[in-house]
């Protein structure tokens, strides 16, 4: 599995919509800094029965791409539109390039698998500092990710 390749073609996107100061192949140990963050990094890998043949197993590789954006910074009517943007811009463009250029078989955009592309929202503690983010959930399908041995 090129995990590299697939950490830097998503994350790509991410910084490519001009929404975004910073993004990271990792989840932060410490508090981002001011306007939106985004932090990339693999959640979960299964082989998918439906796709696989009797000599290879496809698998999905799960990513999370996390906003976050300061909870206290003002305007506070502003927090949620902006990242609800930044996660609009990016279903946007996974949708559109959701073969990330042929590195994979496609974004699981409707859920095949078991998980759809999605987004969920909620608040989070980094540093001592409470940010509001929003969890984009993107499940990559490989073909041929593990070969089966007799």
């Amino acid at each position: 599995m090129n995990i590299t390749g697939l950490l830097d073609a998503l994350a790509s996107h991410a910084q490519a919509t001009g929404l975004i100061e910073v993004t990271t192949t990792h989840e932060p140990k410490n508090a981002p800094g001011q306007g939106i963050t985004a932090a990339l990094w693999v959640q979960r890998i299964a082989p998918v029965p439906a796709g696989s043949g009797l000599a290879e197993t496809t698998g999905v590789v799960t990513f999370t791409l996390r906003f976050y954006s300061n909870m206290l910074q003002e305007p506070l009517d502003a927090i949620d539109p902006a990242i609800v943007q930044a996660v609009d811009a990016m279903m946007t463009a996974y949708t559109g390039d959701f073969t990330l250029g042929g590195s994979i078989r496609n974004i699981d955009l409707l859920g095949a698998t078991g998980e759809a592309l999605s987004a969920r929202a909620g608040y989070l503690n980094v540093g001592g500092k409470y940010f509001r983010i929003m969890d984009v959930t993107i499940p990559c399908i490989v073909n041929d990710l593990w070969s089966q041995a007799p």
